[in-house]
């Protein structure tokens, strides 16, 4: 059995390999929001690597097993959470569901599509957690469900400190594979980026706003 310490190792190097983690400190990546940054990261990207993602679903399915005991029901958060979702459920042999952003507005009106029942333990899985606010309207459909939803299972978290708050106050908790520390620590030891560009992502870690500013990108303290 892998420790917690292997898989993210493995699975950071899974990450950069694939190239769902890109690091670039100049020129740098504009985001949505107008901000600037030396990462992105598109977890969609594993989906592709079939012995990659095995490896991924071995771990995802192994860490769930240990941390997420009593588990009924696997819901997949639309989109990218989806065929993580189903990959999943098929290892531990568990029923899935996937929950939309919103009522699709026709027919049923659904916004839960599979079979759930009452009282269900459901773990919730997205492909990546950055600021942790996309889960919550997963949350919230579950539970008015009626069903019981404490977890979610991501392949790589950011590890924000506001992040951990807003899962604390929404009564979740988080299971990732690995996370940005993990993918630093590989790619030094590795010597996969010059000391300089992962210093650079160490101060944007630390402080996104300021690192965006002072390389000509927006300011705003946008939660994305």
């Amino acid at each position: 059995m892998a420790t917690r310490e292997q898989i993210a190792r493995d699975t950071a190097r899974i990450l950069l390999d694939t190239k769902s983690v890109l690091i670039s400190a100049d020129p740098p990546f504009t985001y949505t929001s107008g901000r600037k940054g030396p990462v992105y990261v598109d977890c969609r990207r594993l989906i592709s690597f079939t012995k990659e993602r095995s490896t991924l679903m071995d771990f995802a399915a192994e860490t769930i097993k240990q941390n997420a005991k009593d588990i009924d029901v696997v819901a997949g958060g639309e989109t990218a959470g989806i065929p993580y979702a189903a990959f999943i459920a098929d290892r531990l042999q568990k029923p899935m569901i996937y929950v939309r952003k919103k009522p699709k507005n026709i027919g049923t009106n659904s916004q839960i599509e599979g079979n759930i029942a009452r009282g269900n333990r459901v773990i919730i899985t997205e492909d990546l957690q950055n600021y942790g606010v996309s889960v919550k309207v997963f949350v919230d459909a579950l539970r008015a469900a009626e069903a019981v939803v404490d977890t979610v299972f991501v392949i790589f978290t950011y590890g924000h400190e506001s992040t951990k708050k807003e899962m604390k106050d929404l009564g979740m908790n988080t299971l990732a594979l690995c996370n940005w520390q993990d993918v630093i620590a590989l790619a030094r030891d590795e010597k996969r980026f010059d000391n300089a560009v992962l210093e650079s992502v160490e101060l944007f870690l630390k402080d996104p706003v300021a690192w965006s500013v002072a390389h000509g990108g927006k300011g705003e303290d946008i939660a994305a």
